[in-house]
């Protein structure tokens, strides 16, 4: 199989699994790329010393392809985009911020450089600032997400219509048909994230992967729009934060009901009430726990039988 992700990445399929914080630590990453596809380490949970350990330890365990991905919004930017240079990352995913900021630094030192878009308006400005490709994100994801809530069925040929550059869909994408209906509404590859959150190598805790398994249609809601949007299961957080909106909460009293570290008491330290737990309408689709390397063989196996389904008709 060869398309434009696959010869830009050099991987053997267009599967990027998606830098999420405190899911994508180097064992996903390395196993993701072990098994053909792209991972990505979630530089958005980590200090700057923490992601260099990350960085040589996925290094070590796999001599493919990997990236970083890096939200723009980090506090800690420069020593991010100073480690990952002089640790010899080539792959560097963006978001959370204008893409003009770092591209070109990043270009300049002969790294492939993607950016996360939720619309066409931001997409044009990723190209304009010459980013190798974009991921086009849609409403279902999960984590933060676009004020716009386009969904990814909309958002990808509305973006592949307005840009030449390679184009990855994500956004409610976790089996083999549902990547094979975005490469065919134009994306050349996709952006995975809620199905390798329940993979044994994501680094999110045990209990709050069992919290994705098992939830159904329904039990995610896209919330805390004044601030940063984000989608999240229902928990007795969330039902705090519908408390807040119905006595009319400013802005300010929304951030501190959020409070900080929620995302890592949830995610990561396994808090399922109190915690923030982001993950993608698509969890309802997702019934087990898995390795990686399964994720991605299962993924291509059924895209592979979608794909000669539909040549019969």
């Amino acid at each position: 199989m060869q398309n434009r992700i696959i010869k830009l990445f050099g991987i053997e399929y267009p599967i990027i699994q998606a830098g999420m914080v405190w899911a994508s630590g180097w064992r996903l990453a390395s196993a993701v790329s072990n098994a053909g596809g792209l991972g990505l380490i979630g530089a958005g949970s980590m200090h700057p010393d923490i992601l260099q350990e990350h960085i040589i330890k996925c290094q070590k365990s796999t001599d493919k392809p990997f990236g970083v991905n890096v939200p723009m919004l980090y506090p800690e930017i420069e020593k991010i985009m100073s480690i990952i240079v002089d640790s010899g990352v080539k792959i560097v995913f963006t978001s959370a911020g204008n893409p003009k900021t770092w591209t070109s630094y990043l270009k300049e030192k002969g790294i492939t450089v993607v950016h996360v878009v939720s619309s066409v308006k931001f997409a044009l400005k990723a190209q304009e600032a010459g980013v190798d490709a974009v991921v086009a994100e849609g409403f279902e994801a999960g984590g933060h997400n676009g004020r716009d809530e386009t969904t990814t069925l909309v958002l990808v040929p509305a973006v592949r219509e307005k840009i030449n550059i390679p184009l990855i869909a994500a956004g409610g994408i976790a089996t083999g048909r549902t990547m094979l209906a975005v490469m065919v509404l134009g994306a050349d590859g996709v952006q995975v994230g809620s199905r390798f959150v329940a993979s044994e190598e994501a680094s999110s805790h045990q209990s709050f992967k069992q919290k994705v398994v098992a939830s159904d249609e329904g039990d995610t809601q896209l919330t805390l729009k004044e601030l940063t949007p984000v989608r999240l299961l229902k928990n007795a957080f969330y039902k705090e934060v519908q408390q807040a909106y119905s006595k009319g909460a400013t802005v300010e009293e929304l951030k501190t009901l959020l409070g900080k570290g929620r995302a890592k008491r949830g995610m990561f330290e396994g808090d399922l009430e109190t915690g923030e737990l982001e993950i993608g309408q698509v969890a309802a689709l997702i019934h087990e726990i898995k390795p990686a390397a399964q994720i991605v063989a299962e993924l291509m196996g059924e895209f592979e039988r979608a794909k000669n389904e539909i040549a019969t008709w």
